[in-house]
């Protein structure tokens, strides 16, 4: 304790104390024990509804891993940051709610901030690269015949270093991770913006790296694959039926990536919304059960894209693989 107060300079503990080093004990629940338990339950549910879906659709990827198209590779990777939430992040909250309390101390605070920073900015860049994939495979026809695997893999690799990148930034002493308000899960210091000019730029830049800028992207991508789709739906009636055959299967990725994008936007903006204010409206001025529901909201978005995958009527290799292998013989014989 006596090491994170000593972070803070004697000026900034007069004007500022975060509610971290303003109790003697930061780590217990704010919560009555009742909330605590369903808030347990909840975790709970969600945690072993996203670690089967997303166990399925990685397992069902693997059997045909030689055959998995570049857009395919990147679903599935997103994917795989939703089941490492759920294993490497999950069971820390969990039991942290139903023992009433943070019980892992400040170095398990920090891994479990760091890991779940990890995986949802590295679930982000993934859906920002979908979505770009997705605009110039609709919008720019000429971009799918360069287009290889090994394209995907490199684009990989830039999504897994600038996830690190900016997960570890905040152990280099320009951050830190934080228990929450309500004292049972831990998050980016987002009151490091109340303490000085330097924890104000450190939050604006994970603000605009890690969420405005790719959501940003991703709007300018749908949007302009929406108006692009409007205007060419009856130029592709006349194509052969290849074509019509390739058109649809691009149709259908490209639907589950939106729909896997508004799932996730829709889950992550009001904890990005109550985080801002945190950060720079009235200092402790979000109520503590108003805090804890964003955050609970949040946890939830790796449950969803498994049901989307289901739910959509897709030729998905990963969910549908025989519908893929049909349509590979039909266009084989054109």
């Amino acid at each position: 304790m006596n090491g994170m107060a000593s972070d803070y300079n004697t000026s900034s503990q007069e004007e500022y104390l975060p509610h971290y080093l303003q109790k003697e004990d930061p780590f217990a629940s704010k919560l009555s024990r009742e909330a605590d338990i369903v808030a347990g339950f909840y975790l709970t549910v969600i945690g072993i509804l996203s670690t089967l879906g997303n166990g399925y659709v990685i397992y069902m990827s693997s059997k045909r891993k030689k055959k998995l198209r570049p857009a395919e590779i990147m679903t599935v990777n997103l994917a795989v940051c939703d089941l490492g939430i759920s294993v490497v992040g999950k069971p820390f909250s969990i039991i942290s709610f139903f023992s009433h309390r943070w019980i892992f101390g400040w170095m398990g605070c920090r891994w479990y901030g760091w890991a779940g920073f990890f995986f949802g900015c590295a679930s982000l860049i993934t859906m920002t690269a979908v979505s770009l994939d997705r605009y110039l495979k609709i919008c720019h026809l000429s971009y799918g015949t360069w287009l290889k695997r090994h394209h995907a893999f490199i684009c990989l690799a830039i999504i897994w270093a600038y996830a690190t990148f900016w997960a570890t930034v905040p152990f280099a002493g320009v951050g830190s991770y934080a228990p929450e308000p309500f004292g049972t899960s831990c998050t980016l210091d987002w009151w490091l913006a109340q303490a000085s000019v330097a924890g104000q730029a450190f939050v604006l830049s994970i603000l605009f790296f890690c969420l405005l800028f790719p959501t940003a992207v991703i709007v300018f991508s749908y949007v302009k694959i929406i108006l692009k789709v409007k205007s060419s739906t009856k130029e592709v009636a006349h194509y052969d039926t290849r074509i019509q055959n390739s058109n649809i299967l691009e149709m259908k990725l490209t639907k589950v990536a939106m729909l896997i994008c508004a799932g996730f936007l829709i889950a992550w903006i009001p904890y990005a919304v109550v985080s801002v204010w945190s950060a720079f409206g009235q200092p402790d001025s979000v109520p503590i059960q108003i805090s804890v529901v964003p955050t609970l909201l949040a946890k939830s978005a790796a449950m969803y894209n498994p049901i989307i995958y289901q739910v959509i009527d897709c030729k998905f290799a990963c969910c549908r693989p025989g519908e893929l292998k049909t349509l590979e013989k039909n266009s084989s014989k054109k």
